[in-house]
This record gives C-alpha cells, structure tokens and sequence, in this order.
C-alpha cells in the first residue's frame, strides 16, 4: 500500500503472464519496466524457501545482462557487502514529510457505511511507514486521523491534544529507528496517560521503551496465516505478518504483560503494560489482503479512548 515501488526485484515462481484482472490497467511486465526494476520468473521458489528455513536469509544479488554476460566475482562480493537489515533505519527513508488528515474509513459494498461526522476520537497516527488500511481501519471506529513523521517530537504530537495515539508498522531494525523515535515514546508515557497502541515495527519500538529488548530473527515472519495465541482469551487468531525482528519476551519487565504468541516458534506477538491503555501486536490485524480474525484491536483501541 505504499506510493511507489519499495522492492528491489521480484523473484517468482510462475512466469508472467497476461493480466487476469479486471481491474488491470496494464501487465505486470509493462509496470516493472516503466519502474526499472528487475524480474525473473520461473525459479524453484520451494528450493529457495527450504534453503531460507535452513540457514535463515542469504544476501544475494539480482541483475540483468540482455547479453547474457555476468562478472559473477563482482557479483558475489557486492552480495557479501551488503549490510543487511541490522542497525538499518528503513522508516525514516519511508515516513512522510509533513503531516496529512486521513478521512478514508475501510472500503464497504456497495458504499462506505461511515459517517464520518460521528468521528470522536482525535488520533495521531506516528509513520513509520504505516498501511493505509490501519488508517482506513481507525476512521471505521470513530477516528478522526491525523499522521505525522516518524522524527515527531513529543511537543509536536501532545500540541494536538490527541486522545490516543497510533505507533505505525514499517521497515527496518527497530533498534536503529528506537534512537530517535523511543526517547519521543518514553516522553509521551511520562507525560500523559492516553491511550497508545503499536502495531509491528511499532509494537517493537514501545516494547523498547518500555524497557525489553529486540532480537534479529533467522529469517522472520512473512506470509497472510499465521496462527497466534491470544493468551488473555485462549483463541487463536490467524493473522497476517511481516517482520525480521522480534521483541524477546524474557526481557519483559515486570510491570508488562505477553498478551500473544506465535504458535509457528513461540515468539512474542503481543504486549500490554499493566494498569495503563498501552498495548501492542507483532502482526497487522489491519490485514488487506488477509484474515481479519484481529480487527477487534481496533475496536479495544477506540473503546480505551472513551473511557
């Protein structure tokens, strides 16, 4: 759901074909062209995936020749250069510039059934490189949204007078965009006692203001059902993920609870603090595509804002 193409290349194991869509407006090949960037298809993505699960994510390099002529030496060092996702801070290359309102509730057939008139609560959603269908997903309970940068300064965010405030999903290594983004968190807990809620990158970065910690995970979480715990209930919530960093539940402090796990390898997928409307999730239970099992977070969000 960004604005543009974030992706270096496209590796896949169907080769394109003709667009079956009909929404489409033109072939997938047509756009990666006019974007330059690079494709191949008809590749043993399996063979890829069990390599990945073995020996966790390799650095590779993707290129092209139309002549067929590859310096693979040259290649092979630019892949051992690369330095990976570790102490990257992807989000502040993705944020927005300045601060925008989002109006647009979740889509509905034959027509949106919000009236955005009985919006009520003032929100502040922090881009860390956030979905448009978290922002869509808020206007839906009653939100009235409002985005800022990632390198907001508590003052900027309090100036608003939000009743709650939304901390985004996005790229990178939490603990590289922590340094600026978790000193600003740390001042809004102190400060106030509204409502927060953290969804991945954002679950993240909370969990390291309040005092745990990240770890780098072999090859991460990605893909539309993955099966979650919620431990306050005893369900199970098939949730869609994407990360390669996780908050590591032993180094909770005392005064935070686990809420969710992963049911794939037990990692956290959820925290809350105690006594205070602060709380978070690993997964996007904004989806689009995917399960909608965790939809109700909203909902518990809008609900700690009324009270």
């Amino acid at each position: 759901e960004s604005k543009m193409s974030l992706s270096a290349g496209l590796v896949v194991r169907w080769n394109p074909t003709e667009a079956s869509n009909w929404r489409a407006k033109t072939k997938l090949s047509e756009w990666l062209v006019k974007r330059g960037l690079i494709a191949i298809g008809n590749i043993d993505t399996r063979c890829i995936t069990r390599f990945i699960r073995d020996n966790g994510s390799p650095h590779v390099a993707l290129t092209h020749n139309k002549h067929g002529y590859f310096n693979e030496a040259k290649l092979i060092q630019k892949a051992r250069n690369f330095k990976g996702l570790k102490n990257s801070d992807l989000a502040g290359e993705v944020t927005c510039q300045k601060s925008y309102k989002w109006e647009e509730p979740l889509w509905g057939w034959p027509k949106n059934d919000v009236d955005s008139r009985k919006k009520k609560h003032k929100v502040v959603a922090l881009d860390y490189g956030v979905k448009e269908n978290i922002l869509r997903s808020l206007v839906s309970v009653g939100c009235n949204v409002t985005v800022l940068p990632a390198t907001s300064e508590a003052k900027d965010i309090l100036a608003l007078k939000p009743d709650g405030v939304l901390l985004s999903n996005g790229p990178g290594d939490p603990k590289a965009t922590g340094t600026y983004v978790v000193p600003t968190i740390r001042e809004i807990l102190s400060k106030t006692n509204i409502p927060i809620f953290g969804i991945c990158l954002g679950h993240q970065m909370l969990a390291l203001a309040l005092g745990a910690k990240t770890v780098k995970m072999k090859y991460g979480h990605h893909g539309a059902n993955h099966p979650v715990k919620n431990l306050e209930t005893g369900r199970v919530e098939i949730t869609s993920m994407n990360h390669g960093f996780s908050v590591d539940s032993k180094s909770l402090p005392d005064n935070v609870l686990e809420t969710h796990t992963s049911l794939f390898d037990g990692s956290n997928c959820g925290l809350k603090q105690k006594g205070k409307p602060i709380f978070s999730v690993q997964f996007h239970p904004e989806a689009s595509p995917g399960p909608q099992d965790s939809h109700y977070l909203f909902k518990r969000f809008a609900k700690m804002m009324s009270i």
